[in-house]
């Protein structure tokens, strides 16, 4: 049985969620120190193409299975993230006839 591969990695320290007084999800915060920004821009950033777009940040904040605020960044250097390019490159080239 293959390990499940992750297209993202956890990153800063998310805060407990508040919530309203009818008990919908309001907000919660995400902290990051200073330096741990720098390696996130320097590992997971997008890379800018030609016309100088990239160079993103893609940020994820969700609940885990246990009820825990959490915050994750894509990781698009990852295996799982090359392979789903991969996979997308190759179903452009077989589909590339299809007229829609």
């Amino acid at each position: 049985m293959s390990e499940k591969q992750y297209d993202s990695v956890l990153v800063g320290y998310a805060e407990e969620p508040r919530y309203s007084d009818d008990g919908q999800l309001m907000s919660w915060n995400v902290r990051f120190k200073d330096n741990e920004l720098t390696e996130m821009v320097q590992k997971y950033a997008t890379q800018r193409n030609e016309q100088g777009q990239g160079g993103n940040l893609y940020v994820t904040l969700f609940m885990s299975k246990n009820g825990k605020a959490c915050c994750r960044v894509f990781d698009p250097n990852s295996a799982a993230a090359k392979e789903k390019r991969a996979q997308k490159a190759a179903g452009q080239q077989d589909g590339g006839d299809l007229p829609f």
